[in-house]
């Protein structure tokens, strides 16, 4: 969408907006963190995102790599930075089919600064000396594909402090094809404001967004002051002076100050805030909390499906995905993303061989063995190995290697159920409770337009060693009710369904057909239970090869039978849970028995 189109729907219904800025980190481990750092802040609802471009396109590759990876896997709409400096054309046309190929529609045409070894600014070689020229040529080439938006100074820039003369650039850049503007950081709000009348004066009618630089310690608060010689109001100083080395401290008085500086903004009828984060997320976020920006149960971030929706090229229109991927929505994109047939629209049988693939970018295990073990700890028994999932479940853990975000709060319906389970031995690792005719709008389990309904069957997925298998199956098909999937490592697989995917989430809408976006199926399930039993096998590999915490967690992975349980009475989420009465695991590694009750204290022994 595009970032125009976001704005007019912004104006229209009177809610301000945020969006982000982040830059390419210089180090691979800090460009996973940022991956996380953004995965999270999605949930501040920004209505887009945009990335920096370094001079020459020093960090183009990753650029390119960072807009595809927040648009597909991240689902967050994405503007890529782009400028002239040392930039000939062959190298811009690179550029805009890469953000054209992630389904990038937004791009923010800049001149650019000049490169470190150079003093001035100078035009490369057969590129473009003015961002001007650089929309000129986008929108040729491109047509409206693009929605392009330019850089405004209201304290004028580096090598022209000619406020007036920098609007007339900025007129033409408009007039060139331009149709939104951000500014460059201020905390003058009366000077902007007056620069803004300026520009509406001289024909500027596009929307004009107000760049915010959050203050995060009193050093980089004076050091991009300088840097990009803005005006500091008198107070400002004189507040923050006598507490500089209390990074705390200027946290939260920078946060008043830019809170009420934006405040002011909001009040004077502008409805977009643009945050220059720094690629930090707490001042951001303590300023929205100060202006009630954030997403509320009044107010909650709308989903359009149940699961994060990718904004790829060629994914635009999913909307159906199978639940296994629930907590990997990074792995499930990255196996997907060459499936030449995708998307097919309902998930029929003419599928790539490309998706039983594992070697991809995102299947594994996540951190090294050593931030794992820092984790997770080195359970030596059952006990201390359900004490995991346990600690998850109760929101101690932000992650298991089969789920790569924190519990959400879906599962507090069935979470004593399922701490229950792995008290008694059985490995919990997707769930959700079932749901008749919320609405949409409900702040856990609302997803969809407004004024729908949704509804979604009760679904277990767990581990169960060997023992149990033919007892819990047995049980399951004294209960017309249920279905299942039952496979091991190298095992066959057994069912109960039939070939035909059984959704488990479904909505009903005003003026719309019945929309199923997850599904169980079979073809997905087996290609999800080589990645399961990866996780494991890697969990496994983070201890030394000896180790009895080792041999447990990989003695699992050979020998116990992954299983997923649809309870197809959508009325009715309990009836799972008591497939497991009476059962509890004794002695793992020694042996194992059905007992009468629960056995809350069993633990298991690897001999």
């Amino acid at each position: 969408m595009h970032i125009k189109q976001k704005l007019a729907v912004e104006r229209e219904s009177r809610r301000p907006g945020v969006s982000f800025e982040f830059f390419p980190p210089k180090t691979a481990q800090g460009v996973q963190n940022l991956y996380e750092r953004m995965d999270r802040m999605h949930s501040l609802g920004p209505a887009f995102i945009d990335i920096t471009w370094g001079a020459g396109g020093r960090l183009s590759e990753l650029t390119c790599k960072m807009v595809s990876v927040a648009q597909s896997v991240y689902g967050l709409e994405t503007c890529m930075h782009l400028t002239c400096t040392d930039m000939p054309q062959e190298k811009v046309d690179a550029a805009l089919q890469a953000a054209y190929d992630a389904g990038c529609t937004n791009i923010l045409a800049l001149r650019g600064d000049p490169p470190r070894e150079r003093e001035k600014w100078e035009a490369t070689k057969g590129g473009f000396r003015y961002a001007k020229d650089l929309v000129k040529y986008i929108r040729g080439k491109y047509g409206n594909h693009f929605d392009i938006g330019v850089g405004g100074y209201p304290e004028g820039c580096d090598d022209n402090p000619d406020v007036d003369l920098l609007i007339d650039h900025l007129k033409e850049k408009v007039d060139a094809g331009s149709s939104f503007v951000i500014t460059q950081m201020f905390y003058d709000v009366d000077n902007f404001l007056s620069w803004e009348q300026k520009c509406r004066d001289r024909g500027i009618d596009c929307p004009i967004i107000p760049g915010i630089m959050p203050i995060h310690t009193y050093a980089a608060f004076i050091r991009r002051s300088n840097w990009t010689k803005i005006r500091i109001p008198p107070g400002w100083l004189e507040a923050l002076e006598p507490v500089k080395n209390d990074d705390a401290a200027v946290r939260k008085i920078g946060k008043d100050l830019v809170a009420d500086m934006c405040k002011k903004l909001l009040q004077s009828g502008i409805y977009h805030l643009h945050f220059y984060t720094m690629n930090l997320a707490q001042s951001t976020r303590m300023i929205m909390e100060d202006l009630k920006l954030m997403p509320s149960e009044e107010m909650p971030l709308q989903k359009p499906l149940p699961w994060r929706q990718s904004l790829g090229l060629r994914r635009r229109d999913e909307d159906v995905r199978p639940i296994f991927w629930r907590n990997r929505n990074e792995s499930y994109i990255a196996r997907t993303q060459t499936w030449d047939e995708y998307p097919n629209g309902r998930w029929t049988d003419s599928r790539s061989p490309a998706f039983g693939e594992l070697d991809t970018y995102g299947i594994g295990l996540k951190g090294t063995n050593e931030q794992n073990i820092k984790l997770w700890g080195e359970p030596k028994s059952l006990r201390g190995l359900s004490d995991i999932f346990i600690r998850y479940l109760q929101g101690d853990l932000d992650r298991l290697p089969w789920s790569d975000a924190p519990i959400s709060a879906e599962a507090d319906a069935i979470k004593s159920d399922l701490i229950d389970l792995n008290r008694r031995g059985f490995l919990t690792i997707n769930s959700q409770p079932a749901v008749n005719g919320a609405k949409s709008s409900h702040p856990v389990y609302g997803w969809g337009p407004k004024n729908g309904y949704v509804y979604q069957k009760a679904y277990l997925e767990l581990l169960i060693p060997p023992e149990f298998i033919d007892e819990i199956l047995s049980r399951i098909e004294k209960n017309p009710d249920l279905s299942y999937y039952c496979i091991s490592k190298n095992g066959l697989l057994k069912t109960n369904s039939s070939d035909s995917p059984n959704a488990v989430t479904w909505g009903i809408f005003a003026s719309k057909e019945v929309i199923q976006p997850t599904i169980v199926e079979t073809i997905s399930f087996l290609a999800w239970k080589d990645e399961a039993y990866r996780l494991g096998e890697d969990w496994a590999k983070c201890h030394a090869q000896n180790s009895l915490s080792r041999r447990l967690i990989q003695d699992i992975m050979d020998g116990w039978y992954l299983v997923n349980i649809v309870n197809n009475d959508f009325h009715k989420t309990h009836d799972i849970f008591g497939l497991f009465k009476g059962l509890s695991v004794k002695n793992f590694g020694v042996e194992v028995t059905i007992v009468d009750g629960i056995e809350s204290n069993g633990h298991a022994n690897v001999n």
